[in-house]
């Protein structure tokens, strides 16, 4: 009889442990999945970070860019050559001007803000600013001689495309990566991206077929897009790049080094 009992007691507390371990595993799957879905959901707003208008003073020009106005600054203008310059997914690109007047002085240097960035119109998807970029290209190309791209961060995705896409003198590529997908994976490598990531700026795929001179500066101690995303990159190129590696600079202060300015300089002033 007792031994009954026992049998009987331990068959019931194996099933509520298996109860409680079934409705444990339950909420541990509703938890992941509602972080994915916040993930999916939030992506965006991850991923750009729109800034007000940094600059009292006036664009220079006014491109018309799909269904909307598109203002630009421009460093230096009246030059032979120009630079179309695409910045960080946090940057105000009109502060940028007095910068870009003193380290390139002999290119004519444009800024022109993401949709939905310095208060213009539009939301910044992939999709949106690699259609900006290929218009903004088009229109400052009737007035140079020759046009060099450069990208910093989430910017190095969009110089990657259109210079797959246009004759482009040179390309200068600031903190860059091999996938914003490979960046953001090594960050959640428990979710998956692959499947959750909308705006992926895959410039691996793009970087066989940049056959133009190609810079690369990278920061040594960048935790945001660590230097392995842009040796990743670099592999990929149909013949290898100027890599400059500014050792002790972060992904944000980069261009405070000395090293920076003169990689800067030394690539934009050749031809």
């Amino acid at each position: 009889m007792m031994s009954a009992q026992i049998e009987s007691t331990r068959t019931i507390v194996l099933r509520l442990f298996r109860r409680v371990l079934l409705g444990l595993l339950l909420l541990a799957v509703l938890g992941y999945l509602a972080v994915a879905a916040l993930l999916y959901q939030q992506q965006r707003s991850l991923m750009y970070f729109p800034r007000p208008l940094a600059s009292t003073v006036p664009a220079d020009v006014i491109f018309l860019v799909g269904d909307r106005k598109a203002p630009a600054w421009i460093a230096n203008p009246g030059q032979r050559d120009a630079v179309l310059y695409f910045g960080g997914n946090g940057e105000s690109v009109e502060a940028e001007v007095e910068f870009f007047r003193d380290m390139l002085p002999g290119r004519s240097v444009y800024l022109v803000p993401y949709r939905g960035y310095s208060g213009t119109a539009g939301l910044p998807t992939e999709a949106g600013l690699y259609a900006d970029a290929l218009v903004e290209y088009d229109q400052i190309r009737t007035k140079h001689g020759s046009v060099a791209l450069v990208g910093r961060s989430l910017g190095t995705g969009i110089a990657t495309y259109v210079a797959s896409k246009r004759p482009v003198e040179r390309v200068v590529l600031v903190t860059p990566y091999d996938s914003l997908q490979n960046v953001a994976q090594e960050k959640y490598p428990w979710m998956p991206i692959g499947l959750l990531l909308d705006d992926k700026y895959e410039s691996w795929r793009r970087a066989p077929t940049l056959t133009m001179p190609v810079t690369l500066l990278v920061a040594a101690q960048d935790r945001l897009i660590p230097p392995a995303h842009a040796e990743a990159f670099a592999r990929q190129l149909p013949k290898p790049p100027t890599i400059v590696l500014v050792d002790g600079a972060g992904h944000n202060d980069i261009s405070n080094r000395p090293e920076y300015r003169s990689a800067l300089r030394s690539a934009l002033s050749s031809k």
